[in-house]
């Protein structure tokens, strides 16, 4: 966030302390996260994982069991008029009623959001290749494909004047062209203003959405397992490869592994390369190391 004179920085978006939700087959939490302010972070777990509780109890569409949570330094959940107009959130699902189309969403959210700006919105459909919501024959939500509906989502959130976007799986409908131009609007989104917006989403397309990560939680059967800012983590873990012959060595050290009778690979701390000097190790892409994070934890929930 830019610091104005006088000003204290405000270094996270959201606080997160004790955070529980209890449903008759699964828990989430306890949780203890921070989000920092302006920065772009991805969710990242398996189905199942806690991903979508968390973002509905951050913005208040579920009630949370127990726990805290403080949001741009000072308001919290009970302060939800306040925090109306300063989050965007989306969901992947039904997030409009199926018979509405551009020209009903257009006017919907112009009288439901005071920071909702219609000319912006119908540039975004333009972008999103949606059509315009003044034209005179439109497609219902219920006649479009899910990649069409979920940029329908997109635009009217990011049509609003807002400090941190939420987005529920925004890219898992969407094909690799329109995943990347997801990842452009978010980075144009964060530059607006210096730091002082932020991203909180989750996502299944971990490679596709690489490039707009900055910061990563890692979840797990409703818990965090790993969680910080990509490059600390890709310098935290290396991923390692080496001849089957040395994989009994190696053992130890790894924290995944995968064998054949010729080769292992898997991924260890980076603390621990000194160790593993007679294979080969390199810096993990997100999508190793989620898989590497995400294997770890459901090893450990086995044992």
């Amino acid at each position: 966030m830019a610091e104005k004179k006088g000003e204290v920085k405000m270094e996270n978006v959201l606080e997160i302390k004790g955070l529980t939700k209890e449903y008759k087959d699964f828990r989430l939490g306890s949780l203890d996260i921070e989000i920092p302010c302006g920065f772009s972070t991805a969710l990242i777990g398996a189905n199942g994982a806690g991903k979508t509780t968390l973002i509905d109890i951050i913005c208040g569409v579920t009630a949370k069991s127990s726990g805290e949570m403080k949001f741009f330094g000072s308001f919290t959940d009970n302060d939800r008029s306040d925090l109306r107009n300063r989050i965007g959130y989306c969901s992947s699902a039904n997030y409009f009623p199926l018979d509405w189309n551009l020209k009903k969403i257009a006017g919907v959210m112009e009288t439901a959001f005071d920071n909702f700006d219609r000319q912006r919105f119908t540039d975004l459909c333009g972008r999103l290749k949606l059509g315009s919501p003044s034209d005179k024959k439109q497609k219902k939500l219920v006649k479009m494909s899910d990649g069409n509906k979920m940029r329908t989502y997109i635009a009217s959130v990011l049509a609003r004047d807002t400090d941190l976007l939420v987005l529920d799986e925004p890219a898992s409908s969407l094909d690799p062209l329109a995943r990347d131009i997801l990842c452009e609007m978010f980075r144009e989104y964060l530059s607006a203003r210096d730091g002082e917006r932020s991203v909180i989403f989750s996502t299944h397309n971990i490679a596709d959405m690489e490039f707009v990560t900055d910061y990563a939680v890692f979840m797990a059967e409703g818990q965090v397992v790993e969680k910080g800012f990509i490059e600390d983590l890709k310098a935290k873990y290396i991923i390692v490869h080496g001849d089957a012959a040395d994989c009994k060595k190696a053992a130890p050290y790894m924290l995944t592994c995968n064998t054949n009778s010729t080769a292992f690979e898997g991924i260890a701390l980076a603390e621990n390369a000194e160790s593993l000097s007679y294979a080969a190790t390199e810096k993990p892409t997100l999508q190793q190391l989620s898989i590497g994070i995400l294997r770890k934890a459901e090893e450990n929930e086995k044992a």
